[in-house]
């Protein structure tokens, strides 16, 4: 993670009732880079609702329900059934999802991050330390507009 990022992160720490807007939408900001990731219905159902909650239609509070629900479907994901292996980044998406939901922005930008390297390089890119570089970058754009 870049210390920038770092740092933009650390201004959403505590989770407060205060700053639960600004971590739920850059959560939803997570879950749209990753959407396309995304292999489980019930997933792409629940970034869908999530989109809905922050668009007004529902309270912030039903976030919980929301991250609860993610969780367990990223919990119980049983991997790809794609052949190459990169598929297998979403998983990842799935828990970033998850963690977005949940209102934990931290845990949101680092599996984005490895979902979006993962599944343009497969696993060898993930261990190279620079193929993150984009991502972070993204990611502290994107909470930097936010």
């Amino acid at each position: 993670m870049t210390s920038e990022l770092d740092h933009l992160l650390s201004q959403l720490s505590p989770a407060t009732l205060e700053n639960l807007e600004p971590r739920l939408r850059f959560g939803l900001s997570c879950c749209e880079r990753v959407e396309h990731l995304l292999e489980h219905p019930e997933v792409i159902s629940c970034v869908q609702s999530f989109r809905d909650l922050m668009q007004g239609s529902k309270a912030l509070e039903d976030h919980k329900e929301l991250g609860a629900r993610a969780t367990a479907l990223a919990n119980g994901h049983q991997g790809s059934r794609s052949l190459d292996g990169v598929g297998h980044a979403a998983v990842s998406a799935a828990y970033a999802c998850a963690a977005a939901m949940s209102g934990r922005p931290r845990q949101a930008a680092e599996y984005v991050a490895y979902a979006m390297v993962y599944g343009h390089g497969g696993y060898g890119a993930t261990q190279e330390p620079d193929s993150f570089l984009s991502e972070y970058r993204w990611l502290e754009q994107r909470l930097q507009s936010l």
